[in-house]
């Protein structure tokens, strides 16, 4: 009669708490499943596989790639997103949620002991274990949110949804059974008689403790430093047979109160709620960000919330940098150059020009990630950002050329940007990387305006880094964007990328590099 009542408080109880919407998601329920749309064929040139494997590093437990593959489709969606940061701008508050999922973490891991370990009595320790922390860790949150100044609808949702959670029958009942039986176990005392291979378990009957007499008598021949020989128990939590055999006869000397523990895990067998374990996931999104972002933070680097928009395309960042050098130069200690864009109506396209290794590509990926993480309503690289939500995010970067395809290299350029021009929108945002560099210079020309005109007659957003600075004047829509060197030594790149007319060397150096004729070429070899 117990376990039917039980099961049947833990539906009413899951029925009251249905309502509680995700903090995630704008108008979904907690743990509502999202469609996977898989990785964004973006990902790769853009480094963003890079970045999100960061992110989530040691975080596989919550499964958190689906949400960074699924782009917010509505500005309110983003809004909803951005109030939960603003309210995470908090320290104390972080700190609260780190400390909860933390102790939800053991729970997980107490569990996972409690279906591995081959003893009976210890699977029970073990549960009884994690329902125990359990209930204080959601307790613990419950308590340390009352009062919180809290903004975003998002975890006002959250905090109701716990005080309703803890103030339920299955809650309350769980967390006083709890408590009950912990008391009880931790009177149980019982004596073991070591007697050559024998071992006695007896109940204890008042007998002594002779083992801070032994201290004391000892304590006097104690000189300094001395080699400790107590014993090293192993990490692994499992018992061994002989200390499950005296676990065994302890539960026969005490049949009532192990009972109660048994009946205790048969009750609460599902004693984890599914929507506090859904919450739990969420806030990692937003906690495993912040973890990837501060040591940057710290390095002087800025992230903002961006203006989203849907209708204009004036877009700009400032002081924005690629998220992924970023964290590949702060392992290195070396520092990183940041750089700004702005684009103003009737300016849709930037087009990159400059010297090789001059941070060209780096800029334009940098682009395409700020537009992708603010279409996930994340913080984005940069002082202050306002940008365009897309409907898709399309790349084209050059690739080697495969042996085993039967097409050359140009052919599968020219068939790859097909396929991306005939599904663009306007509202599509399109990053180009040196393409049709494999052909002559008045190919590319020609290929190029080609695609250029394409763009703007879709007056979709588009950058596209090329050498070929004949594009950079085809219209009042292109903006004219290039690397910049040391003025007093043309061979130092600055990895600046800035407004200004294309200086037509980007092409006669790309040539000069590959044929070793570059002066520091020339005059290595007459050097040696």
């Amino acid at each position: 009669m117990g376990s039917i009542m039980t099961a049947d408080l833990i539906e009413q109880d899951a029925e009251s708490r249905a309502a509680h919407r995700s903090i995630l998601f704008l108008g979904a329920a907690v743990g509502d499943d999202r469609a996977n749309q898989g990785e964004a064929a973006c990902f790769h040139d853009l480094l963003l596989d890079q970045v999100i494997a960061a992110v989530t590093r040691d975080k596989e437990e919550y499964n958190l790639l689906p949400i960074y593959y699924e782009r917010l489709t509505s500005i309110e969606a983003v809004e909803y997103r951005h109030e939960v940061w603003r309210d995470l701008e908090d320290a104390a508050l972080v700190e609260k949620f780190t400390r909860f999922s933390g102790e939800m973490r053991q729970v997980r891991h107490r569990l996972t002991w409690s279906t591995k370990t081959s003893f009976t009595l210890q699977r029970r320790g073990w549960f009884l274990d994690a329902a125990e922390r359990y209930g204080a860790a959601v307790q613990g949150l419950c308590d340390e949110l009352e009062g919180v100044t809290l903004q975003s609808r998002g975890l006002h949702e959250f905090r109701a949804f716990l005080v309703d959670y803890v103030q339920s029958s299955t809650f309350v009942t769980l967390t006083r059974e709890t408590k009950s039986l912990r008391e009880k176990l931790t009177q149980v005392r019982y004596c073991i008689n070591v007697k050559g291979p024998r071992i006695q378990v007896l109940k204890y009957r008042g007998e002594s403790d002779y083992s801070i007499e032994i201290e004391q008598t000892f304590e006097r021949f104690q000189q300094g430093a001395v080699k400790s020989y107590l014993h090293e128990f192993s990490d692994w939590p499992d018992m061994n047979h002989v200390q499950s055999s005296i676990a065994d006869r302890v539960a026969r000397l005490f049949r009532e109160v192990f009972g109660e523990l048994e009946g205790f895990c048969e009750r609460h067998a599902m004693f984890v709620d599914n929507s506090l374990v859904a919450y739990d996931r969420e806030i990692q999104f937003y906690l495993t960000y912040l973890d990837f972002i501060r040591p940057l933070q710290a390095q002087g680097l800025s992230f903002c919330l961006p203006a989203v928009q849907r209708r204009s395309k004036e877009v700009f960042a400032i002081a924005t940098f690629d998220l992924a050098l970023a964290s590949k130069l702060l392992r290195e200690t070396s520092p990183l150059v940041c750089n700004e864009f702005h684009l103003v109506d009737p300016e849709r396209i930037i087009v990159v020009s400059g010297p090789n290794q001059g941070g060209k590509t780096t800029f334009a990926r940098t682009i395409g990630q700020v537009h992708y993480l603010a279409g996930l309503g994340c913080p984005v690289a940069g002082t202050q950002a306002s940008l365009f939500l897309y409907d898709q995010l399309y790349t084209h970067f050059g690739k080697e050329e495969d042996p085993t395809y039967l097409s050359g290299k140009l052919e599968d350029d020219l068939l790859r940007i097909r396929d991306v021009l005939n599904e663009a929108t306007a509202d599509s945002i399109l990053i180009m990387n040196e393409i049709f560099a494999s052909t002559t210079v008045h190919d590319a020309l020609v290929l190029g305006t080609r695609v250029i005109q394409k763009v703007v007659n879709l007056d979709m957003l588009c950058v596209m880094v090329t050498f070929v600075d004949e594009l950079t004047d085809l219209g009042p829509s292109i903006v004219s964007m290039a690397s910049t060197v040391n003025p007093e030594n043309p061979t130092e790149r600055t990895f600046k990328i800035v407004r200004r007319p294309a200086n037509g060397l980007a092409y006669a150096m790309a040539i000069a590099e590959k044929y070793g004729l570059t002066y520091d070429m020339l005059k290595g070899r007459i050097g040696s």
